[in-house]
Order: C-alpha cells, then structure tokens, then sequence
C-alpha cells in the first residue's frame, strides 16, 4: 500500500510569521494526492517539502478567506505549465464561486490540464466514492460559509492464520475464500467471516476556521488523524467565538470525545510565539492520544490500522 500521510506546507492565521507559512496541507493517500486550503506561497512551500504539481489530483478548499486560498492562483498555473497528465478536481463553497474563477483566472496562462470544479452547497454531502476511500463535506460555523473534509475508507476484513489452518484453508482457497466469501474444503463450508474479523477502515479529517458546531464533531468522530485549527489559547475563547474559530482547549475535548487517536493542531495566530503552550493546554483540556503541533514542513503519518 502507498504511504498515507500529512504534508504540512504552512500552518499560519491570517498573517504569515518568519517561521509560519500561510496554509497548506497536501494529504497522500494510496497514490492520490489531495491539496486542502492552499493560502499564499503554497506553491514554494511545495517545492521545500518535496511536492510536485503532478502529485495533486483534488485541491479542497474549506472557505475564501486569503490565508486559506490565495495561494489557489499560483498551484493552478502550475499544475497547467507542468500539464499534470491527469484530471484534479476543485471542491470548495459553492457560495464563493465568483472568488474561485477570479483566483483560477488571475492572470494569463495557457489551460492544457482538465480541472474539473465541484463546488459543495447545502449541508454539505458524499463528494466523492473512489476504490480508496470516500470524500465527505459538513458545514462548518464562520463569518463566511466554510466546509470541513473528511475521508473515510470502507471497512475490510482481516484474515486470522489459526482458524484458517483448523478449518483446512490454505494456499490458492485463502485467496478464493476472500472473491466468493465461501467455499466447499473437507466435507463442509467455510464462510469468510468464520476466518476473518472486520478490519476498520481509516479516516481523516480536516477542519478549519470554525466555532464549536455539529460539523466538527460530525467530521472528527472516530477519526485516525484530525487536523484542526486551534487558533488561539483558552484565554482568548470570547475571541474565538467571536471571529469563528477554535481554542486548543475545544479543538483537544471535541479530539478527545470523538475517539480520535492523533491531533493535529494547527492555524496558530501570530500572537503566540511558544508552540508548547498549545499541547499544554490540549493535555489540560483531556486529550491523551498521540499529539502534534504543527510546523511547517513536517511530514505526519497515518497511525497503523487498529
């Protein structure tokens, strides 16, 4: 199986710091590459973490504020001059389709790269069924319409060594038994779940600028890896509030009440210049799964399946 794992290319509110880029997070999962909230200077980032325009195949933008989008002109332009040899396709709020074609059509370049645009409206929905996983969009709680993402793989099964052997199943029928879920061995039938057990699927999500609401802990429940903003400390939640966003506190207790198994924090505001401040706080706050703050540049890999 390819690598599954979080790119971070910028993890900055609203305004870029020496050391923090605009967003930018590039998901890799079995092959597919998925770009989420590409903010100003994403595209060079990219190029310092190892990215290339052809391993984009869905750009996901959660809302049309700069720090989250503005970077959308330069990745488009590139994936164009490199023509990428497959088709990417652009999830973002239907409401701010006027910002999505203005950013696409900034300036002049040749399109030779099929982009197809699938703006998500409502209460958001199955965005996309793929043999990898499925992508899912609920509405998030800010000034402007925002959108969290979350994919999630279908749940397969695990085969267990000790019943296949006590039930005579081996070699060429292992495989058999896994396409027809049944088969004839030694006088009776053995039935796929007799040897197996339900092997869950992975999931991530995605969320950023947003309040406490029923999107986010839609989208983080049950999660493997949840990437959310915390903006600001718990000091500051009447501020959070007030603007649409997230304390490290709220972000770790919704993490910590959904059973997420490793958080991601991240969308620091510039006013904060120590990082340990935020996992203080998420500990505090009850979280005791596996827990980073974000940096720009870091890889984050997928936890090993259950």
């Amino acid at each position: 199986m390819s690598a599954r794992e979080l790119i971070v290319l910028g993890t900055a509110s609203q305004v870029p710091t020496r050391h923090r880029n605009h967003n930018g997070y590039l998901l890799r999962w079995d092959g597919e590459g998925l770009l989420f909230d590409p903010g100003e200077g994403t595209q060079r980032q990219m190029l310092r973490a190892g990215v290339a325009a052809h391993d984009i195949d869905r750009i996901c933008v959660t809302h049309f504020h700069g720090d989250h989008s503005l970077g959308l002109a330069g990745v488009i332009q590139r994936i164009n001059l490199d023509r990428v040899p497959h088709r990417v396709t652009a999830h973002y709020p239907a409401s701010g389709q006027r910002f999505f074609e203005r950013l696409r059509y900034a300036t002049a370049y040749r399109e030779t790269v099929a982009l197809t645009e699938e703006p998500v409206a409502g209460d958001g929905a199955v965005l996309a069924r793929t043999p990898a996983y499925t992508l899912e969009a609920a509405r998030l709680s800010h000034p402007v319409e925002s959108y969290g993402y979350r994919l999630i793989e279908a749940d397969g099964r695990r085969m267990l060594p000790e019943r296949l052997a006590a039930l005579g199943v081996r070699g060429p029928d292992i495989g058999r038994l896994q396409r027809e879920r049944a088969l004839e061995t030694e006088g009776r039938t053995v039935t796929l779940e007799e040897v197996s057990e339900v092997r869950r699927g992975q999931r991530f999500a995605f969320i950023m600028d947003t309040r406490l609401c029923d999107g986010v802990f839609a989208l983080a429940q049950g999660c493997d890896l949840l990437v959310i903003e915390s903006t600001f400390l718990d000091e500051e939640e009447a501020l959070a509030v007030e603007y649409g966003h997230l304390t490290a506190g709220q972000a770790a207790r919704v993490a910590a009440g959904a059973g997420v198994r490793h958080l991601v924090l991240t969308h620091f505001s510039q006013r904060y210049g120590d990082p340990s401040d935020f996992e203080r706080q998420a500990r505090a706050a009850g979280f005791e799964g596996e827990l980073t703050v974000a940096e720009d540049l870091m890889t984050v890999a997928l936890p090993k399946r259950r």
